[in-house]
C-alpha cells in the first residue's frame, strides 16, 4: 500500500494559506518567515546610559537630548569588567513586544587607536551569559584616537525574551585601558 498522495486541484496550497505567524507554532515554517520578516521591517529603538539608573532593573534610557552613549573600559591587555547595558525592566521598549534582539551599535569615540574587541551576552551577569553560551562578539578598528565608526556597526545575535539583561565589555589589544563609546539599537518583535 502506497503511503504518497498525489495531489489534486481541491487542495489547498500553502500561498493561499493564513497563518498565526509569530503568534503560531514555535519554529513552524510560517513563524520562521514572519520572524525574518518582522526582523528586515521592523522598527529600531536605540538607547544609551541611563541618567537616573536603578540597579539591574534600569541601566539604559531611548536616545534623545542629552542621552550619554555607553561606555566600556579594557583591562591591562585583556578584557575589560562586564558593563549592563540593558537592564531588566528596559525592554520592550514599545507596548505588546515580547522578543528583542540586540542588533547594531553606532561606536561614537574611542580612547586610542588601535584594534577593540567586544562582548555582548546575555545572563543574570555576563560571565553567566559568557558560560552559557548566549554571547556574540565584534571587532572594531579604531584608526585614531576619538575614532567614531562611519555608520552603523551590525551585531548578529539571537532573539531574547523581554526583560533578558545584556551585558558587554571590551578588550583592546596591546594596551592597559582603552575605553569606546557607543549607542545600541534593538528590533522587537510580538511573539
Amino acid at each position: 500500500m502506497s503511503t504518497h498522495r498525489t495531489s489534486n486541484n481541491n487542495d489547498p496550497k500553502i500561498d493561499n494559506q493564513a497563518t498565526l505567524g509569530l503568534l503560531g507554532t514555535s519554529n513552524s515554517l510560517a513563524y520562521r518567515v514572519h520572524e525574518i520578516e518582522k526582523h528586515l521591517h521592523s522598527a529600531g529603538s536605540w538607547f544609551g546610559a541611563a541618567a537616573v539608573p536603578a540597579g539591574e532593573t534600569h541601566v539604559a534610557d531611548r536616545i534623545g537630548g542629552g542621552i550619554a552613549a555607553f561606555q566600556l573600559d579594557a583591562g591591562n591587555e585583556t578584557w575589560g569588567s562586564w558593563v549592563q547595558l540593558l537592564g531588566s525592566d528596559d525592554t520592550p521598549a514599545r507596548t505588546g513586544q515580547a522578543y528583542f534582539d540586540p542588533h547594531e551599535i553606532v561606536i561614537t569615540s574611542t580612547e586610542k587607536a588601535g584594534t577593540y574587541f567586544i562582548q555582548f551576552a546575555r545572563g543574570d551577569s555576563g560571565a553567566a551569559g559568557l558560560a552559557a553560551g548566549m554571547y556574540t562578539e565584534l571587532v572594531f578598528e579604531s584608526d585614531a584616537v576619538g575614532a567614531k565608526a562611519a555608520g552603523i556597526t551590525r551585531i548578529q545575535t539571537g532573539r531574547a525574551p523581554a526583560g533578558s539583561k545584556l551585558w558587554a565589555r571590551t578588550l583592546c589589544v596591546g594596551e592597559n585601558t582603552a575605553t569606546i563609546d557607543f549607542y545600541l539599537g534593538i528590533h522587537e518583535y510580538i511573539g
